[in-house]
């Protein structure tokens, strides 16, 4: 997975095909549940950018996508956002999402 920054979320997420990007919080219990889920995501789906933004360093992006609670996932396809899911998801909920991103 790939730290997501204000300063390199053009470069890393806007410029991929297909990202996912979770929006957390260190202090956040639910996130700490997602990091396994996301790293089984990850090595499943190589065409797919995976990466985490921590609104406790960074809020620039958080802020511009209206994202209000941790964690939130955000889909991106071509650079626009796909879809968005909030809470603590179930890996097969993710991969129904994933295959219509990467369609």
């Amino acid at each position: 997975m790939t730290k997501i920054t204000d300063e390199n979320f053009e470069n890393e997420i806007l410029s991929c095909d297909a990202a996912l990007l979770e929006f957390y919080s260190d202090s956040c219990i639910p996130c700490k549940r997602m990091s396994p889920i996301l790293a089984e995501v990850d090595e499943s789906y190589p065409d797919l950018k995976v990466g985490k933004y921590n609104v406790n360093t960074d809020s620039k992006i958080a802020e511009q996508y209206n994202v209000l609670a941790s964690p939130t996932i955000v889909f991106f396809k071509n650079g626009k956002e796909a879809d968005r899911r909030r809470g603590v998801v179930k890996k097969t909920e993710l991969e129904e999402i994933i295959k219509e991103v990467l369609q």
